[in-house]
């Protein structure tokens, strides 16, 4: 890939653009290239050339909801470009349009030969990966239909259909086959001397299983009109510090990639929602855990996202056991990850209902408890009682709370080695990085069972009036408590292992997940004060934020996904944390580097930076496949507003 990449973002569709706003169909890398919905890749190629060679780059595509460049024709200082190519882009539901201006430069009449080269191959996002997995997909087909205004694509494999289709105005002169497959139109436009002429290409995407009649823009303008009444909706209501402008820049910012990245969900009664992405590119799609943690920083607020999430999770709580299958279903278990691909219809990969997690069940019932209790409103916990009852059944039985006094998993074969946040292979480990085998107990994990046993205790008391069920589950929870400090506790360290092992030895790595262990408050004053100060010692905290891992471990690396990065929603978690446990100080020190590290990266936090300290990196430093917009990052400014105020 030869140019940096360009993402735009609506709902459940993204368009990954060049910097001249081209698509070249790259396969493999670290980001994805075209325009994807639900998972496919609609647009594969979409290459402009000028009199049959590719335009120069005079103003690149910049950041912004619309994609906006300048192009001129290839010359030199003797011969002025004979015209300038104006281009904006931008993406809607299932749709991706471009406004092309073509101005003459010169005093006489102009004529312009443009071609445009398009495709679409329909790849699945998980064949683009690099991870060196391919796919066999007997009996698929792809067709072309030339149509009066353009082109036509259409896939099939089985009962799988999509289509991908491509109109402009004016009509091409002519569509051209390529000899690849793609298709290229063309037009000859005779510019008067000055003069200007205009394209508009409009891209309508019809993934397999999608019957919402679609609305596609006339233009970027009307797309990005979309945007911002979008964003507005989310920025109501919300009182940004005055004293902190750079705080409320980021809740700003941040507010509007949540805009940008709610796609739809069916709820428990087949009601359309609008639910929180986890994020773009590679994950713009319902994730339970980050849905469920993003609501939690939003709930204070706006509720919304809360209630949304809360129902289209409990529409795809597992109902019974998937015996010798692959999804991990359970009785009463919330979903980890919900896909809508062709691999995941064709059960190629394990994603299209996929239960491997055992924290995001946890956060489901902390997340309805705290919806309750801040908005005062009964109504959704009453709604979902039966849905809270199974998911507290998961924890305790499935779950291993009562079997095994903690949440426990085993690494999934063919799907995640670790269920929980930390879900990368080799996140879990020892101080010197051996990984554990067989059964895991994943510390932080269990902070949040501590959490959801209590906020249902309170629902099944205050709404349910379930006097009896409260008690049994508050017992439950201050047992977990007993255990977990008896456990878990390494002395030599005056630190919470990260995990127990198979056999309940405390794997020793010093990280992070402490910290979310104060925001649930499992811990018991004194060990959680010790615990926050920790956190920000040097080895920890590197000036953007707390690292994963703490430096000066063998298994540190500061380019390591979970093993000594710095996770901005793992930071306002500890923040919040921090506040929990009256630290308040060192809640400020957090906040205040993460909000640093937002205004030098545009107030935008990413997914996740690079573990470097500050004392000898002065710019936070990029971790180099972390998603472009994160919604848990997007919403972390909130939870470091609600946790430091404007201070």
């Amino acid at each position: 890939m030869t140019d940096r990449r360009h993402l735009l973002v609506h709902g459940a569709t993204f368009a990954a653009v060049g910097e001249r706003g081209d698509i070249s169909g790259v396969r493999g890398g670290g980001f994805p290239d075209g325009l994807f919905v639900r998972d496919a890749r609609h647009l594969s190629r979409w290459q402009l050339t000028v009199d049959g060679a590719v335009p120069e780059v005079l103003a690149p595509v910049a950041d912004g909801d619309t994609a906006r460049c300048v192009l001129v024709p290839r010359g030199g200082r003797q011969e002025p470009p004979a015209c300038t190519l104006f281009r904006e882009q931008a993406v809607g539901d299932s749709s991706f349009v471009e406004s092309l201006r073509v101005t003459g430069n010169r005093a006489v009449p102009t004529v312009v030969r443009l071609a445009l080269t398009v495709d679409a191959d329909f790849t699945d996002q998980f064949e683009l990966r690099s991870d060196h997995r391919t796919y066999a997909k007997a009996g698929a087909v792809r067709s072309r239909e030339v149509l009066d205004d353009g082109v036509e694509f259409t896939y099939r494999r089985a009962e799988w259909r999509s289509v991908t289709t491509i109109t402009a105005d004016p009509a091409p002169d002519a569509v051209e086959e390529t000899g690849t497959g793609a298709r290229r139109l063309v037009w000859t436009l005779a510019l008067e001397p000055q003069g200007t002429a205009e394209l508009v290409l409009r891209v309508m995407a019809r993934p397999h299983g999608d019957r919402r009649a679609l609305r596609v823009p006339r233009s970027p303008a009307s797309v990005s009109e979309r945007l911002v009444a979008a964003e507005g909706g989310f920025m109501e209501g919300v009182a940004f510090p005055a004293g902190w402008p750079e705080l409320a820049a980021a809740c700003a910012r941040g507010l509007a990639d949540l805009a940008a990245l709610q796609v739809p969900a069916t709820g428990p009664d087949g009601e359309e929602l609008r639910v929180p992405a986890a994020g773009a590119p590679w994950f713009l799609t319902l994730l339970g855990r980050d849905a469920l943690l993003t609501s939690l920083f939003t709930l204070p607020y706006h509720p919304r996202p809360a209630a949304a999430t809360l129902l289209a999770l409990a529409a795809a709580q597992a109902t019974g056991a998937d015996a010798g299958g692959s999804s991990l279903a359970q009785p009463g278990k919330i979903v980890h990850e919900v896909r809508h691909g062709e691999l995941a219809h064709f059960g190629q990969v394990p994603f299209g209902r996929y239960y491997g997690s055992v924290d995001a069940t946890p956060l489901f019932l902390v997340l309805l408890g705290a919806y309750t209790e801040v908005t005062g409103d009964p109504g959704l916990a009453r709604r979902l009682e039966p849905h809270a009852r199974a998911a507290t059944g998961w924890m305790l039985d499935h779950g291993g709370l009562t079997t095994r006094g903690y949440l426990v998993y085993r690494a999934d074969e063919g799907g995640l080695a670790n269920q929980n946040w930390k879900d990368s292979p080799g996140a879990i480990c020892w101080a010197d990085g051996t990984r554990p085998t067989g059964a895991v107990m994943a510390a932080g994990a269990q902070g949040y069972a501590y959490d959801a046993l209590r906020r249902t205790a309170y629902v099944a008391r205050a709404v349910w009036g379930d006097e009896t069920y409260a008690a049994l589950l508050e017992q439950a929870a201050a047992d977990l408590r007993d255990r977990f400090q008896r456990d878990f506790w390494m002395r030599e360290d005056s630190f919470p292992a990260l995990a127990l092992d198979g056999q309940g030895r405390q794997v020793d790595a010093l990280a992070s997940d402490a910290g979310h262990l104060l925001w649930s408050g499992l811990l018991d004053k004194e060990y959680g004060e010790a615990v926050g100060r920790r956190l920000l010692e040097p080895d920890f905290f590197s000036g953007w934020g707390v690292r994963t891992l703490a430096s000066g471990q063998p298994a540190y690396h500061p380019l390591s996904y979970h093993r000594g990065s710095v996770w901005p929603h793992d930071n306002a978690l500890i923040a919040l944390g921090l506040a929990r446990y009256g630290l308040h100080d060192e809640a400020r020190t957090v906040a205040h580097a993460l909000v640093e590290a937002a205004t030098a990266t545009g107030h935008r936090l990413p997914e996740v930076l690079a573990g470097y300290g500050r004392d000898t990196h002065p710019e936070p430093v990029p971790y180099p496949h972390a998603c472009v917009r994160e919604s848990r990052s997007a919403a972390a400014p909130l939870a470091l507003l609600t946790a430091v105020g404007g201070a």
